[in-house]
């Protein structure tokens, strides 16, 4: 009996749901147009005097978040490892509108670096009204390719862990704000690239933890799930390598700043869209066309990718980070910095490690 109901189901289902779809989709448009210009006249957060942490914030998106909420007039607290990076990020943001700007060198991966950089932002502003996750790291190789699987758990660690470990320790001071957490994922976690599949898998499993997240607290604090597509940060030009023993940093002394217009944009989006309260922030939103396909019909994708695949020629396999390039010339070859972050001079509100 059960059998022949899931045939049942199977055969109806697909068919009248794709029908109900077609003769709402006008009405349901209308409705998200109408509650987008409400929240936008209406609904939009004041963000002066407010506090936002932003991880990840020494340079692409993060840094681009930064000076959003600069205009704003927020307060704001840089995370990132290069503490002399965030001093250059925090000068600007202060010259672009910030009541104030703090720098706190740490790692987004630890769970004792993310307890004290919040438990330092409560004890200088005593509150947290919006967390910003923009710490990333991308990759392009083909997994059959790779020799060294310790880069696996990096990858993991940053995309994923890097995420849920601020939010836990900041979770219960968001509670007490009614704040927010802004979460940088991609297109790619539902929409699987080649030579993406250990950031596409991790961006797959951070949505979903947000989005349980999301039932879990209710309406008490708000939820933001920014998706880009390929944009023009830093991640295109960015490389980053690795030695044994040794913690991931960037090399300064060849970072290039991050700039360009689809990051840019991308930033305001996000900040515009957290503030007015949205869900989801999508960039380019033409990439949602793709959701029909992986649904519907998904062997046109699988033929699509095949296609760009064979021409795409040789193969060519590195690692690509959401940071700095450390590596120029193609040689695949990864380099680390042993050496912690540097303290500051007198300036800029700093907050070191203590080693």
């Amino acid at each position: 009996m059960m059998d022949l109901m899931t045939s049942f189901l199977n055969l109806v289902v697909p068919p009248a749901t794709m029908m109900m779809l077609a003769f709402s989709w006008p009405a349901l448009c209308f409705i998200n147009a109408c509650e987008w210009v409400y929240n936008t006249l209406y609904t939009i957060e004041d963000m002066d005097g407010k506090v936002v942490i932003i991880t990840g914030a020494s340079s692409g998106i993060g840094e681009q978040i930064a000076y959003e909420y600069a205009k704003r007039r927020a307060n704001l607290v840089l995370v990132a490892r290069r503490e002399q990076r965030l001093r250059a990020i925090s000068e600007k943001a202060r010259y672009l509108g910030a009541n104030s700007a703090i720098v706190i060198a740490a790692d987004v991966v630890k769970e004792d670096d993310c307890r004290r950089f919040v438990n330092e932002t409560v004890n200088f502003y005593g509150r947290v009204d919006h967390l910003v996750n923009a710490a990333s790291l991308g990759h392009t190789f083909y997994f059959d390719e790779v020799t060294d699987s310790s880069v696996f758990p990096i990858l993991l660690d940053i995309n994923f862990w890097g995420n849920v470990y601020p939010t836990f320790v900041a979770l219960p001071y968001l509670h007490q704000s009614n704040g927010r957490v802004i979460v940088n994922a991609s297109v790619e976690n539902w929409l699987p690239l080649p030579r993406m599949s250990l950031y596409a898998a991790a961006k797959a499993a951070l949505v979903n933890f947000y989005e349980t997240l999301r039932l879990e607290v209710n309406n008490d604090v708000g939820i933001t799930i920014a998706t880009h597509g390929w944009i023009g940060g830093e991640m295109t030009r960015g490389k980053f390598m690795l030695e044994e023993g040794a913690e991931m940093q960037w090399k300064e002394e060849r970072e290039v700043q991050a700039s360009g217009g689809p990051v840019e944009e991308f930033a305001r989006l996000i900040v515009s869209g957290a503030c007015r309260g949205d869900a989801y922030v999508k960039y380019p939103s033409w990439h949602d066309t793709f959701l029909l396909f992986r649904v519907f019909a998904p062997n046109v994708l699988n033929w699509s990718f095949r296609l760009l695949l064979s021409a795409h020629g040789t193969r060519r396999t590195s690692m690509v980070g959401v940071g700095k390039p450390i590596s120029e010339g193609g040689t695949g070859r990864y380099l680390m910095e042993t050496t912690s972050p540097r303290k500051l001079p007198a300036g800029p509100i700093t907050f070191s490690k203590t080693e």
